[in-house]
């Protein structure tokens, strides 16, 4: 059966990801991503590698997407200053693609090279922007991850609506990110000495 005109693996991606957006990511099914584009499930063969690999390819999707997001948020800044415009550029991707974001959470398989190459930029950005703390090696990795996961349990919280008292929910994360720096700090300062 030959593809549908004007069917390409990016339209199934970006109905697929809608779907994940909208209803989560295990709504995004292959009858449910060719019922969006008007076609019958076996014609999405075409195009992606089976639910697997439409879910590889959301992976990537967001990881790209993610990865630019980040990189237009740390452009002309430094230290605190560009890591704290990376947490609110992070936070607001992952409210506004929620589906897609949690797509992206599982680390790549050694063979998903678009997303390896995504992921590595959003590492060398936020590794950038924590270059002014002085670490290097494991601990750059150490405080990468634990950026990304004060930010990821924030938002994780935010939107399963955990923040129900009345003081305010930006001051909140801003309070939160910013004593994780101030955390790395006191861990340079002590690696130094």
């Amino acid at each position: 059966m030959a593809p549908r005109a004007g069917l390409s693996e990016a339209a199934v991606l970006d109905a697929a990801a809608t779907i994940a957006d909208e209803a989560g990511l295990d709504a995004v099914t292959l009858a449910a991503v060719a019922q969006r584009v008007g076609v019958r499930p076996p014609s999405l063969y075409n195009h992606v590698d089976g639910l697997e690999g439409l879910r590889r390819g959301l992976a990537a999707l967001g990881s790209e997407e993610m990865a630019a997001r980040l990189t237009r948020a740390a452009v002309g800044k430094s230290g605190d200053d560009a890591c704290m415009a990376i947490a609110y550029a992070y936070r607001a991707y992952a409210k506004e693609r929620p589906g897609l974001y949690q797509s992206t959470l599982r680390a790549p398989g050694e063979a998903d090279t678009r997303r390896i190459a995504a992921a590595q930029t959003t590492l060398d950005v936020i590794g950038a922007a924590l270059e002014p703390f002085g670490l290097r090696d494991d601990d750059l990795v150490h405080a990468i991850r634990g950026l990304r996961s004060v930010i990821h349990g924030f938002v994780s919280q935010e939107l399963a609506g955990s923040f129900g008292m009345p003081q305010s929910i930006e001051a909140s994360f801003e309070f939160s990110v910013r004593a994780y720096l101030r955390g790395l700090e006191g861990a340079s300062q002590r690696r130094r000495t």
